[in-house]
């Protein structure tokens, strides 16, 4: 059983997901308040969060703003809420995904599944190389990235986001490619995590804002990891 932390004020949806989830070998713990919440975070690591918007105590955007600020755990949001821009503005703070309320539960169990392959490590038997362009530094197996010897604090989208690109360096990786190995589900145009996520990755990787646009959107196809250097420079 692998243990999963639920972040919701509705108790009767807690037992119906805490019931679902165990037959799939997810052992639910549910909590019903913001505060107690991030309490449980700061306790220990979790594999995944699912985290309700409208909660009692600290709402679940403070939550997921606190939690970005110590855990790169990975959350997925649960929201009532029907504007868009709700939205939005959890994949801004940090959230690896959402699932508007009402939702379907095999959806949600998709949608965790997708998570955990995402974040978990390769075996030690078969150790992927580190993946190098010029100043970055990418190691599948650690699950680090530095960027100019310095490390970078990446949610688990964003590492596997960065890994894809960074396998095809100065090529534009389609949206449709992206969608299927970042998110685990096909491309639709109405959905903004991808360039949400993208947003945010951008803006770890200009550090304290050198200028440099390390991921550029290619308008209509997809997206690409820039070179700074020409390859005749003959630099890493």
């Amino acid at each position: 059983m692998e243990d999963i932390l639920l972040i919701d004020d509705d108790e009767e949806l807690c037992e119906m997901l805490t019931d679902y989830l165990g037959r799939y070998e997810l052992r639910v713990h549910a909590v019903h308040r913001g505060d107690t919440g991030l309490e449980a975070v700061r306790s220990r690591s979790w594999p995944i969060i699912l985290l309700d918007v409208m909660l009692p105590g600290i709402d679940g955007f403070e939550v997921l703003k606190q939690i970005r600020t110590f855990s790169s755990d990975s959350v997925l949001l649960l929201t009532a809420r029907g504007e868009d821009i709700d939205r939005i503005v959890g994949l801004e703070m940090g959230a690896d995904d959402y699932m508007p309320k009402p939702f379907n539960a095999r959806e949600l169990l998709a949608r965790i599944r997708a998570i955990r392959r995402r974040s978990a490590a390769p075996a030690a038997t078969s150790r992927p190389s580190a993946l190098v362009v010029e100043d970055l530094v990418l190691d599948p197996a650690a699950r680090t990235v530095t960027l100019d010897h310095l490390r970078l604090d990446l949610t688990d989208v964003e590492f596997t986001l960065l890994e894809v690109l960074m396998r095809s360096p100065g090529k534009v990786v389609e949206r449709e490619s992206l969608a299927e190995a970042v998110l685990g589900r096909k491309f639709s145009p109405f959905d903004r995590s991808l360039d949400m996520h993208v947003s945010r990755l951008r803006k770890k990787l200009a550090g304290e804002g050198n200028g440099d646009d390390r991921v550029k959107t290619v308008r209509g196809t997809g997206y690409q990891l820039a070179l700074l250097r020409t390859p005749s420079s003959g630099r890493n």
